[in-house]
């Protein structure tokens, strides 16, 4: 396992044990976690994500903290456009749509405005960070 995966999983344990609450980092921000279909090996992958709420529905950003390349868990809601959330203690599934640019623009000014690490993101990267919105599916 990737020291990254490794990561990964410590934030996902300590979510899942205190009803998704962390600390270090995270503490107070708006977290969830992302379980998205690989595109390729088709295996689940859960991924930690800071979110936005958005009226009825929640805005992820594939900022990657800057990276040049999108995020795994991106390029996974591409081929496979449905989704697990937890939120706090809800799991529930969502579709998930990528913004056109003028959502796109509102929802990430937003979130760099409530936290200034995502307006660093984007100047630390020549791509345009894609912000995706997450639609519960009424069961």
């Amino acid at each position: 396992m990737s020291e990254y995966q490794d990561w990964n999983q410590k934030i996902i344990a300590e979510f899942r044990a205190s009803g998704g609450q962390v600390g270090g980092q995270f503490a107070g921000a708006p977290l969830l976690l992302l379980t998205t279909t690989g595109a390729k090996s088709r295996q689940k992958r859960t991924t930690p994500v800071m979110y936005l709420s958005d009226g009825d529905d929640i805005a992820i950003f594939a900022s990657k903290a800057g990276a040049p390349t999108n995020p795994d868990w991106y390029h996974n809601i591409l081929a496979n456009p449905r989704a697990t959330v937890e939120v706090g203690t809800e799991t529930y599934d969502v579709d998930t749509k990528v913004t056109e640019p003028a959502e796109r623009d509102r929802l990430y000014d937003i979130q760099a405005e409530r936290y200034p690490g995502f307006a660093g993101y984007a100047e630390k990267t020549t791509r345009v960070i894609p912000v995706v919105v997450l639609e519960r599916i009424s069961s």
